[in-house]
């Protein structure tokens, strides 16, 4: 017997695992429509999500937090023909469909760090796939005939090329927030680089995902920037930054840095530095010779 609730351990153990989560108050009201759906409490109920995660990392089990999204479930569960008021179709649609989109490996870490990050991981996947649409519907320079996201997708890959050889030495945290076409785009890109190294290793999925988001803010005239953070090697930070404007990252001053990064965004409020940050402007990335593409 003993040998049985072993093996079942270890098959549980090997068994991976999705956990579909209502990480916004606004999507867990709305499947309160439900009658299936018993949880009548958000902060309860993200309570009792945090304890089956804890409980399946006990056992050793690998969990993937997957985003739910009502909408999309009930558009799943029209297109299949299933009773969308029924647990059993909530699971179908995680293990199928919500699986496939955004999701957070668990690994310990509260529900108060987990909820922002699916959140953000979510707003990362959205604003890939509108920046790719975007760039689809982008169609020719009058100018010159070309794809405009041909030419935008060449011009931002140049860019992130710039970027990170003026980046240096450091770990790396660049965050890239363009608004297209009435899009807020977001990318997120991380990497380091030691002293004598060159350009930081961003990661490839990273710098593919900030180059698309680069790419649809200069092929729609979008407005925005990027703000890159280097932690070196002490442990001191110094924070720079850039805007878009005429299809290239131009460097804001340590005036505009400061003032970004010390201004409440919600109020319009100033904020204290952080200490050991130091704000610096950006530094002057060379612009091709060649392109009409503004």
């Amino acid at each position: 017997m003993a040998r049985t609730r072993t093996d079942a351990r270890l098959v549980r153990r090997e068994m991976p695992g999705t956990v579909g989560l209502l990480a916004d108050a606004a999507d867990f009201a709305a499947m309160r429509r439900y009658a299936s759906f018993l949880f009548d409490d958000h902060p309860a109920y993200l309570r009792q999500v945090g304890g089956v995660l804890r409980a399946r990392a006990a056992q050793g089990a690998y969990t993937a937090v997957a985003l739910f999204d009502p909408p999309g479930f009930a558009r799943y569960c029209a297109e299949r023909g299933l009773e969308p008021d029924s647990p059993t179709s909530r699971c179908r649609y995680v293990a199928e469909a919500a699986a496939r989109g955004p999701a957070v490996p668990y690994g310990g870490q509260p529900m108060d760090r987990l909820v922002p990050e699916l959140l953000d991981t979510a707003a990362r996947g959205r604003s890939r796939e509108r920046a790719a649409t975007l760039l689809a519907a982008a169609g020719r320079c009058e100018d010159c005939g070309e794809h405009r996201a041909d030419a935008a997708l060449a011009r931002a890959g140049v860019l992130v090329d710039r970027l990170t050889e003026a980046l240096g030495a450091g770990a790396q945290h660049v965050v890239c927030t363009v608004r297209s076409a009435g899009f807020p785009l977001v990318a997120v890109a991380r990497g380091a680089a030691s002293p004598g190294e060159g350009a930081p290793r961003l990661r490839l999925a990273d710098a593919e995902a900030l180059r698309l988001v680069l790419a649809a803010g200069i092929a729609t005239s979008g407005t925005g920037g990027v703000v890159a953070r280097t932690t070196r090697a002490d442990g001191g930070e110094r924070v720079r930054g850039w805007r878009l404007r005429n299809g290239w990252l131009e460097p804001l001053t340590e005036k505009e840095v400061y003032a970004a990064y010390c201004t409440d965004a919600r109020t319009g409020a100033p904020l204290p530095p952080e200490p050991g940050v130091g704000y610096r402007a950006g530094t002057p990335l060379p612009r091709p010779e060649k392109g009409c593409h503004r």
